[in-house]
C-alpha cells in the first residue's frame, strides 16, 4: 500500500480520534472546512485532490460505520503515480464501509445516460450498492440505517445538467434529515475557468437542473455543497453538517486532465470542455456524438443540410450508448475534436444547426427547456436572435450569481 496510506494508518494509533487537520468554521455554522497551514506552493505544483490527502480525513473514519457515494472516479493517486479506488484503499486499512451509493452511470460507471441503475452487490468488494438513479434518487432512512458518516467523492464537470450535483443535493438532504455528517473530498472543476449561460428558473427545475445557477457555474463540488446549504435549497430549508477536505495547489484557471472519464460519453478533455455547449443538442433532433468514439466532439443529423455540412458519420450502438439517436443513419454536421479550448459557452453551432435543418418544426423537443432551465432560449433561437443578443440577456443573472457565490468559494 502506498506510503501515504501507511502513514495514515500509523496516525490512527498515534492520535486516535483527533479531529481532521486545523479546522475552522465558515460563515455557515453547518459547514466545517478541513484544512492545514502550509507554505505556499509554486503555481506549477501538481493538484492534489481531497481524496489523496488521506492523512487529513482518515482520523474521522476511525471506529465509524461509513457510507460512500462514489463511482469509477473515486480514486487516490499514489506516490508512484498509480491510482487506487477509494473504497479499496479504505477497506485495506480496515475502515468499516457499510454501503456504496451509486449515481447515474452506476458505481463502476458503465450504464447509459438515463439508464436506470439497480441496487445490487459490488462483485469486487461484496459491498451492497444502493442506487441513486433508480426508483428513488434520494436514499431512504432505512438505507442510511447504521451509517455514522457519509463520504461523497465523485468527479464533476461543472455543468448544471450533469446530474452528479443533483445526487449531491439528495444525499445532503437525506443526511440532514437523519443527522449524518457528510464528508466531501473535493476535486477540480475542469470547466471551472468560466461562468456562463442562462440562470435556471425554478418552474423548470428537474434532475438535470435543480438550482437557480447558470449552465456553467465555475465551482468545485465542495463549494457547490456549501452553496446548497447556504442558500437553503434543501427541503424545508434544512442544512447538512458538512466536513470538507480541500485540494492542494488548485486554482480555477489551472488546467486539470481527468485520469478517469467521469461518464461513458465524456472520454477525454476535449469532450469535457465541449460538453456544456453541445449538451443542448440532447434536447433537439441532432445527435451529439453518442454512438461514436467522438462523443460530445461532433454533432450531426439526417435533417441537416448536407450541402452545407461536409462532415458525416453514422452512430452505432456501443457501450454507454446502447440506443444512440439516429442509430444506423448518416448524420451530417461538424467535427469539433480539433477546435480551440472554450472559455465560454458556444451556441453558434446550435443556432446554425437550427437555421440549417430541413425539419424546424421537430428540431426542439421538451427536454430542451429542462436543459436550458428556461423557455426563453428556444424562443430566442426560433425568433432569429443572434448569439450576442442571447448572451446579453444572461448578463444581469450572471452578475448576481457571481456576487452570490463568492461567500462559498474555497480557493483563490
Amino acid at each position: 500500500m502506498i506510503k501515504r496510506l501507511l502513514k495514515s494508518t500509523f496516525l490512527f494509533f498515534l492520535i486516535g480520534t483527533l479531529s481532521c487537520g486545523n479546522t475552522h468554521k465558515q460563515s455557515d455554522p453547518t459547514s466545517e472546512k478541513v484544512t492545514e497551514t502550509k507554505i505556499p506552493e509554486p503555481a506549477s505544483a501538481e493538484i492534489i485532490t481531497g481524496a489523496s490527502r488521506t492523512e487529513e480525513y482518515l482520523p474521522l473514519l476511525k471506529n465509524k460505520n461509513i457510507g460512500i457515494v462514489g463511482n469509477q472516479t473515486s480514486i487516490i493517486k499514489t506516490e508512484k503515480g498509480n491510482y487506487t479506488h477509494l473504497v479499496d484503499s479504505l477497506l485495506s486499512l480496515n475502515i468499516k464501509i457499510e454501503k456504496v451509493f451509486a449515481p447515474e452511470h452506476g458505481f463502476r460507471g458503465t450504464a447509459d445516460a438515463g439508464e436506470i441503475v439497480k441496487n445490487g452487490i459490488d462483485t469486487k468488494t461484496g459491498l451492497p450498492v444502493v442506487s441513486l438513479y433508480g426508483d428513488s434518487k434520494k436514499p431512504t432512512a432505512q438505507a442510511l440505517n447504521n451509517i455514522d458518516l457519509m463520504i461523497f467523492d465523485i468527479q464533476d464537470v461543472g455543468a448544471r445538467f450533469y446530474t452528479y450535483i443533483s445526487s449531491l443535493h439528495y444525499i445532503m438532504e437525506a443526511c440532514a434529515e437523519n443527522d449524518i455528517p457528510l464528508l466531501i473530498l473535493d476535486r477540480p472543476n475542469p470547466n471551472g475557468h468560466y461562468i456562463d449561460g442562462p440562470i435556471l428558473e425554478p418552474e423548470h427545475s428537474s434532475f438535470v437542473g435543480m438550482h437557480p445557477v447558470p449552465v456553467v457555474h465555475g465551482m468545485t463540488i465542495a463549494e457547490y455543497a456549501q452553496m446548497i446549504n447556504g442558500e437553503k435549497w434543501l427541503k424545508n430549508g434544512i442544512q447538512c453538517e458538512l466536513k470538507l477536505v480541500k485540494m492542494e495547489n488548485y486554482d480555477y484557471s489551472k488546467a486539470y486532465s481527468l485520469p478517469v472519464k467521469p461518464s461513458p460519453n465524456l472520454p477525454n478533455d476535449k469532450a469535457i470542455n465541449l460538453y456544456p455547449s453541445l449538451c443542448f443538442f440532447e434536447g433537439t433532433n441532432v445527435n451529439a456524438g453518442r454512438g461514436t468514439t467522438n462523443q460530445f466532439q461532433v454533432f450531426g443529423s439526417p435533417f441537416l443540410d448536407k450541402e452545407f455540412y461536409n462532415y458525416s458519420y453514422i452512430p452505432e450502438p456501443m457501450d454507454g450508448a446502447k440506443y444512440p439517436k439516429h442509430s444506423g443513419k448518416t448524420c451530417y454536421g461538424k467535427n469539433l475534436s480539433n477546435s480551440e479550448k472554450l472559455d465560454s459557452l458556444n451556441l453558434e453551432w446550435l443556432i446554425e444547426a437550427y437555421n440549417r435543418t430541413n425539419n424546424k418544426s421537430e428540431f426542439f423537443n421538451s427536454f430542451f427547456t429542462k436543459l436550458a432551465g428556461t423557455e426563453k432560449l428556444q424562443e430566442q433561437i426560433e425568433n432569429g436572435n443572434s448569439f450576442q443578443e442571447i448572451r446579453n440577456s444572461w448578463q444581469e443573472g450572471l452578475e448576481s450569481f457571481r456576487n452570490k457565490k463568492q461567500q462559498y468559494l474555497l480557493y483563490n
